[in-house]
């Protein structure tokens, strides 16, 4: 689980392009940013910073003016723009329902398909990383300092926790329809 250079770097070109919005936060009354501008202040190869733009204008995340004043700016503002959107157009989920058959090992499917504690965990995890970052906007990102937003991270987590109720896993579900069988419920043994 881990995040990809695309989306660590496309969030960052979002972070960028956010923060030359109007005081408003209109974003069609900010600035553009010519990519090789974005490049420069990122630390990226123009190239690079061009195919992150590419992806986050297909996903209608940002916007291509053209012209003698053109660029990329947001497609929309900065606070109806979540983590949970920006990491989707960039690449996807860290974990997903498919990781039982792609780490089968040389076997039809997982041997331990029937009984794994190591999927809970990814799905209990992804559970809350989608939880936080479904909440969290970009103008969250602008308007607070990394120490404040770590507070407020916490504090997400914390209610997230709490209010959570463990469930059946989703593949232990499916593999219970299959089967005949009832699913277990998550954290029993």
């Amino acid at each position: 689980m881990k995040l990809t250079s695309q989306q660590e770097y496309g969030l960052r070109c979002l972070l960028r392009l956010a923060r030359e919005t109007a005081p408003n936060g209109d974003p069609l009354g900010g600035n553009t940013l010519a990519v090789n501008k974005i490049a420069d202040e990122e630390g990226l190869s123009t190239e690079y910073a061009g195919k992150l733009m590419g992806v986050l204008s297909r996903g209608q995340l940002v916007a291509s003016i053209r012209g003698r004043n053109g660029g990329y700016r947001l497609a929309r503002p900065a606070r109806e723009i979540t983590l949970s959107e920006a990491l989707a157009v960039l690449g996807g989920k860290l974990y997903d329902g498919e990781t039982c058959s792609r780490f089968r090992g040389e076997k039809h499917q997982c041997i331990h398909t029937s009984g794994c504690t190591i999927r809970s965990v990814w799905s209990g995890l992804q559970f809350i990383i989608d939880r936080v970052l479904s909440q969290t906007a970009l103008q969250d990102l602008i308007d607070h300092s990394e120490e404040s937003m770590s507070g407020w991270v916490d504090r997400l987590v914390q209610a997230l926790v709490e209010q959570h109720e463990p469930g059946p896993d989703p593949c232990e579900q499916l593999l219970a329809q299959v089967s005949g069988n009832e699913a277990p419920v998550a954290g029993s043994k």
